[in-house]
């Protein structure tokens, strides 16, 4: 489960709306706001790559589906190696030698 989110979602839209609408520096409206300035200049450049004006971020829809993706990974690289497990113990089984039951 991720760790709760120190500043409220509300809080971090208007940070940035107000750094891109006003002109301000970051620092000055975070020390406004009460924010880390450094967190402020994170929410500005996510928000930016977000609208395509950044190429050097990955966009939140990106960013999610990369998660998703990665998850997909893990869960089918476990599938395989239990898939892998199996075929070697059926493929024990089948060398084995039978017997017969006598009668």
């Amino acid at each position: 489960m991720p760790a709760p989110r120190k500043y409220p979602d509300e809080l971090r839209e208007r940070a940035v709306r107000e750094v891109r609408s006003t002109g301000r520096p970051v620092a000055h409206v975070a020390r406004d706001l009460g924010i880390h300035k450094e967190a402020l200049r994170s929410w500005v450049r996510q928000a930016e790559a977000d609208a395509g004006e950044r190429d050097d971020r990955l966009t939140t829809a990106e960013q999610d589906e990369l998660k998703e993706l990665r998850k997909e990974v893990a869960e089918l690289r476990r599938a395989n190696e239990i898939l892998k497990a199996a075929s070697v113990f059926f493929a024990q089984e089948i060398d084995r030698p039978r017997t017969r039951p006598s009668r």
